[in-house]
């Protein structure tokens, strides 16, 4: 049978072809939609965890409430002594101290005198010891643009675009003005080393990124930082994972009668990023189901549109006595093959396309250039396990609906007026 009717499917293109162009459309669509969809927002979390969030942080309970101000007065101390017990309570995750901070930015004369100046935003991260995983994690080998990575104590990197606006090249000297983890007044002097450029605008606008040892220095920091974050040693975020070990921690470490007591906070907690880890976790239900009822919607018009071209077709089967039953089911196994084949080209095509999506993504850097949150530039589609079958729920069960309700009309037919149908 099934074999009668995939010939008959072949031979009558009529029949066929509409319904297999709309599956195979349909699911090329939707599996492109998730890769593209799923990239983009994989892309934003870890884009914002690497140089903000990070999986899970660590700060001081009153820091934590002020967090968006970078209270450095708040600041977590004995950093010396805490990295050994976060790192053997939490043996899944690599942690990373690091301070945030705000100032200015004075470029002098060859008198002194301040030729140009500039707010900054400041990040103190691990540079000069040898290992490379934070100058990794922010990618900050390929975003440089000028000069060279620091080398030494006091030399600093700057974003290109800031630097640019100072007049300062590398080698130049740069005065950094702000104040100390106690309020007081600070001077400290870097060497410009190099520029960087990230292609977001909230880092690009004014950043300097130093030693986080220089920035201890300048800021009377010592053995002090003010966030730790903590990454998963698989690359990535896991949110129930993360959020097991915030309540882990925040059991052994944290007390709310203490301001300056540890507390952790998972990715969704900061920065307004529970919108997207949700929607992340909800994406693959909304695709399919918005799919599933616009698929079946076009296919159960142009199942409408079939049923009316074999109408006489239909009335002979039914006259020489096949029951209304067996027609109903051949059509529904009729749209099963064409389903499953739509299907199948739609998958192979959808996963070529987010391949090259992924490999060499689209830049969006346009549309960023007032954006004040840390967005990517480019963004990447991304090939999970659940792209190569996601497409098939849809491609499948909208065929077979659509073919469910145009198929109705057959028990509508009254067998004592075939003959007359028939005849005219």
């Amino acid at each position: 049978m099934i074999r009668f009717l995939f010939k008959g499917l072949l031979r009558d293109k009529h029949r066929s072809l509409l319904p297999f162009l709309i599956t195979s459309s349909g699911v090329m669509l939707t599996v492109i939609f998730h890769a593209w969809m799923t990239g983009v927002i994989g892309n934003s979390i870890e884009f914002n965890a690497r140089f903000s969030t990070g999986h899970v942080k660590i700060m001081t309970r009153a820091y934590s409430e002020n967090a968006t101000q970078s209270p450095n007065d708040l600041a977590i101390l004995g950093t010396d002594t805490l990295a050994g017990i976060i790192s053997s309570m939490v043996p899944e995750m690599v942690f990373a101290e690091r301070i945030y901070f705000a100032g200015i930015v004075d470029v002098p004369d060859l008198s002194g005198e301040t030729k140009a100046q500039g707010p900054a935003m400041g990040i103190g991260i691990d540079m000069l010891s040898g290992n490379m995983d934070e100058l990794e994690r922010l990618n900050i080998q390929a975003s440089l643009k000028e000069g060279q990575l620091p080398v030494k104590k006091m030399e600093a990197l700057l974003s290109k675009s800031f630097a640019d606006k100072l007049g300062i090249n590398p080698g130049d000297t740069m005065t950094l003005v702000s104040s100390t983890m106690y309020g007081e007044f600070t001077l400290y002097n870097f060497i410009l080393s190099g520029t960087v450029e990230f292609g977001t605008t909230a880092l690009d606008r004014g950043t300097i990124i130093a030693d986080i040892q220089d920035v201890r220095e300048a800021l009377n920091m010592a053995d002090a930082a003010g966030e730790i974050l903590g990454f998963f040693r698989a690359g990535k975020y896991n949110d129930e994972a993360a959020r097991a070990i915030a309540v882990r921690f925040n059991n052994q470490l944290s007390s709310e009668k203490d301001e300056f007591s540890l507390v952790m906070k998972s990715l969704p907690q900061l920065n307004n990023m529970g919108f997207l880890v949700e929607y992340s976790d909800k994406l693959q239900g909304i695709l399919v189901a918005v799919f599933i009822f616009s698929m079946s919607l076009i296919l159960w018009n142009a199942g409408l549109l079939g049923g009316l071209r074999r109408y006489g077709e239909f009335g002979m089967r039914l006259a020489i006595g096949e029951e209304k039953g067996h027609v109903y089911k051949t059509m529904l196994l009729e749209s099963l093959i064409i389903g499953l084949f739509g299907s199948l080209a739609g998958v192979f095509t959808g996963i070529c396309i987010s391949l090259y999506l992924q490999n060499q993504g689209i830049d969006l850097g346009f549309a960023m250039n007032n954006a004040s949150i840390m967005m990517p530039r480019v963004f990447r589609a991304q090939i999970t396990p659940a792209t190569w079958y996601i497409g098939f729920i849809p491609g499948i069960i909208s065929t077979q609906l659509g073919t469910m309700l145009a198929g109705i009309g057959i028990y509508k037919r009254q067998t004592a007026q075939l003959f007359k149908e028939l005849e005219a």
